[in-house]
């Protein structure tokens, strides 16, 4: 299985990504994505070690590969799915989002549902197929764009006014197709082997150009990425900012100059209804999002330790108002965990034999995140008050004949060093105001779409309504302005609402 030293050494590959107005060259050595580089390397090595039990022997390939990408095809194998994604996030402690496994579980569940893109026009299929085994056989980093870019919510891309703002199809060739336009948010794009291109949002009619699906080398000729700002470079040092230092994963908007998809790598070609089949009814949008709500889950849990352990520092653990925020800090994680497992639990196999998690807890906890992220972070907020802010400049005040003894005496807590008080502090100052914090709330609260779409489509649609409201019938029809209706015809009546 492919280590994270043969990771690294294939990313200096010519790729095009673009950073404060320059060609960043080897990414690998780049001060912007160096270290979170090495942090995906270090997600390779953990799989490739055979003792940490991320391996299984996949039957699409006959040979071992990585359980994150693996399709489950009964309970046990999606509990140890789950396990092998957060051994993953674990390492991470939830901190990147879009590591190697989130895209992998889109693709074994597509995988699962080859039927869905099957064409009279070319084995897409089979294509898509093909693709899967070489994630699998090569342990392959695929990230993906799949929003179009924020030119306008107002109407879809037929309806913009310019040429092939959002990617499109703007010829075909014997070799393949060539596109052109953009496509966001490619997160880790810049630092992946592959980005897979496709439009999550429903798409019209006039819109058939932009129906596309397909998968390319991070290297390839005419592909750009257009990355924001880093925060990894503004990080003084690894004490001062541990996360930001680490799992600083950079995001971008990827564009096509005309650039060429050979045949081999098109799942769709300008194909509305096979554009929205593809994540709805192969399971992908499920299962990906359960691998996304482990990680989240690994993530909570990390900021709650944070929380507890400032409160002890503080002396302030003790006080039942703070206990209090304790406690709730606990409820909003443990409902989360308590939905992911439920998901699990509820799980069933679909036509296909996948296990599918269960929509109901997986969409209902989802439905809540806009609420549940930003809560968490309050509390960790109300807990840390002004402590955050009553910190040395840097790690410099503590080694500086000048300041440390200052330091070391008035930034400290009774029974706990200087080092270690400013060690908690400048962590939880990175989990909730550090421009790296800023940027984790906005992905959380957006992640899956909109709060609005996420409640209003997923989390609604999948909630069961119609079988709660039969029994509200039931009993409504149970009684009159005539007192109580005997039970047979009260079942019958409510039949007839029904």
């Amino acid at each position: 299985m492919r280590t994270g030293a043969e990771y690294i050494n294939s990313l200096n590959d010519g790729r095009t990504v673009l950073i404060d107005g320059q060609v960043a060259g080897n990414v690998a050595e780049h001060p912007a994505f160096s270290k979170v580089v090495e942090t995906v390397a270090e997600l390779f090595d953990i799989a490739a070690d055979p003792a940490n039990g991320m391996q299984y022997q996949s039957p699409e390939i006959d040979g071992p590969a990585n359980l994150v990408f693996g399709i489950p095809r009964s309970p046990e194998d999606l509990k140890r799915r789950r396990a092998a994604v957060e051994r993953w996030a674990k390492h991470t402690h939830g901190w990147v989002g879009r590591s190697p496994d989130h895209v992998g579980t889109f693709f074994a569940a597509f995988a699962a549902h080859p039927e869905v893109f099957a064409s009279e026009e070319r084995d897409y299929a089979g294509n898509l197929t093909r693709y899967y085994e070489r994630i699998l056989r090569e342990n392959l980093y695929v990230s993906y764009a799949i929003i179009p870019p924020q030119y306008s919510r107002a109407t879809t891309a037929s309806g913009w006014e310019g040429d092939f703002i959002q990617v499109g199809v703007v010829g075909e060739t014997e070799e393949g197709l060539i596109v052109r336009g953009s496509q966001m948010l490619a997160t880790g794009g810049a630092i992946s082997d592959e980005v897979f291109v496709t439009c999550i949002k429903p798409l019209g009619p006039d819109d058939v150009d932009f129906a596309v699906s397909f998968a390319l080398p991070a290297a390839t000729e005419g592909l750009k990425f257009l990355c924001r700002r880093p925060y990894a470079t503004a990080a003084t040092s690894e004490f001062d900012y541990p996360l930001t230092s680490r799992y600083d994963e950079p995001d971008a908007l990827v564009i096509f100059d005309d650039v060429l998809v050979p045949w081999d790598r098109v799942f769709i070609n300008r194909n509305v209804e096979t554009l929205r089949r593809q994540f709805f009814d192969t399971g992908a949008h499920a299962l990906g999002n359960w691998q996304a709500q482990t990680r989240l889950t690994v993530k909570l849990q990390f900021i709650a330790a944070v929380a507890r352990k400032i409160a002890a520092v503080n002396g302030t653990d003790r006080i039942p108002g703070v206990q209090e925020r304790l406690g709730e800090l606990a409820a909003v994680v443990s409902s989360v965990e308590s939905a992911l497992l439920a998901a699990e639990y509820s799980a069933e196999p679909d036509a296909n034999g996948m296990m599918v998690p269960g929509r109901r807890a997986l969409y209902g906890i989802m439905g809540l995140q806009s609420e549940t992220y930003p809560r968490v972070i309050q509390i960790l907020r109300d807990l840390a008050g002004g402590g955050v802010l009553q910190l040395p400049s840097g790690v410099a005040d503590m080694k500086s004949d000048v300041t440390a003894a200052d330091v070391e005496k008035y930034v400290a807590s009774p029974n706990v060093s200087s080092e270690e008080r400013i060690k908690l502090f400048r962590l939880a100052w990175d989990i909730i105001g550090t421009e790296f914090a800023g940027r984790h709330q906005q992905y959380e609260l957006f992640y899956a779409g909109a709060p609005f779409v996420v409640k209003g489509v997923y989390t609604y649609r999948n909630f069961g309504y119609e079988k709660h409201v039969a029994e509200l019938d039931e009993f409504l029809a149970g009684y009159t302005v005539d007192g109580r209706v005997p039970s047979g015809e009260a079942l019958v009546s409510a039949g007839e609402e029904a």
